[in-house]
């Protein structure tokens, strides 16, 4: 089974309290992107569960990657036979875009096929919640209000159909932790699922992502991709997540060859 595990981007991004077991409740609107990673997963000949990986590099011990750690999971709960998996990684990593995250509930949602598990959309966020506070984003993978840790999610309608998406990632990465660790949580007048309401034209002046300024002083390669993308005539530009990626929404796709020398760099065709 070959599958595509997209990405998202956020469109708002307010971090309104820190909890009591350390995380951080926030509201942003999660908006699916077409960028994505291809997974194969295939029954194990050998009986011995392997996972592989090509394309873009993955840090760390391949243990703690959230297809393994997606199998590992069904396997305790529902005995589900060792398989071969092989992640072909396009999403940067420690971009703010939820690749990893997608990776982790796709596989869910493969698995649940693969073996005909039935398992509902509720079952299958609620386990894509073990996995990360957004992995139950991707389940149903449509935009969506989050709350809670992001994991508390509410269907919302976004207006930005015929528009360009452009994604671009400096070689920077920014550490979930080290982003939290600046944060002064507090509410703001404007929600992100208010602000989607509005014209794409408003959003530069009301939808804010909490941990921007911050990433922008530390790494100004990230602000000059935003002002760049400005200049081109995006209508909306905003760094997603903790970073580091930006992304532009446009009316007409962008001229960006040779702009952004060492980046990352991703258009999609006219949204939906």
């Amino acid at each position: 089974m070959v599958i595509k595990a997209n990405c998202k981007i956020n469109l708002g991004l307010n971090v309104i309290r820190k909890r009591d077991d350390g995380f951080h409740d926030i509201e942003s609107v999660f908006y699916p992107a077409g960028l994505s990673d291809t997974i194969e997963i295939n029954p194990s000949p050998d009986l011995e569960f392997r996972f592989s990986n090509s394309g873009l590099g993955i840090p760390g011990d391949p243990d703690s990657n959230l297809c393994v750690k997606a199998w590992k999971l069904m396997n305790s709960l529902y005995q589900v036979p060792p398989v071969r998996i092989h992640l072909e990684k396009i999403i940067p990593t420690g971009s703010g875009l939820g690749g990893g995250s997608s990776d982790g509930a796709f596989t869910i949602k493969a698995l649940n096929e693969m073996f005909r598990l039935d398992l509902d959309k509720g079952q299958l966020k609620d386990l894509a919640s073990l996995l990360g506070s957004d992995c139950a984003f991707f389940i149903e993978n449509l935009p969506a209000m989050a709350k809670g840790k992001g994991e508390i999610l509410e269907k919302v309608s976004v207006r930005i159909g015929g528009l360009y998406l452009v994604i671009i990632v400096p070689p920077v990465h920014i550490g979930t932790s080290e982003a939290y660790s600046i944060i002064r949580p507090a509410r703001h007048e404007h929600s992100p699922g208010v602000i989607i309401n509005l014209p794409v034209e408003r959003w530069r002046e009301l939808m804010i992502n909490d941990f921007e300024a911050y990433a922008c002083t530390k790494y100004p390669a990230i602000h000059r991709i935003k002002e760049t993308l400005y200049l081109k005539d995006a209508i909306y530009s905003s760094m997603s997540g903790s970073g580091s990626a930006v992304f532009g929404l446009f009316s007409k796709i962008p001229r960006l060859e040779g702009l952004f020398p060492g980046c990352f760099v991703w258009a999609s065709p006219p949204l939906i």
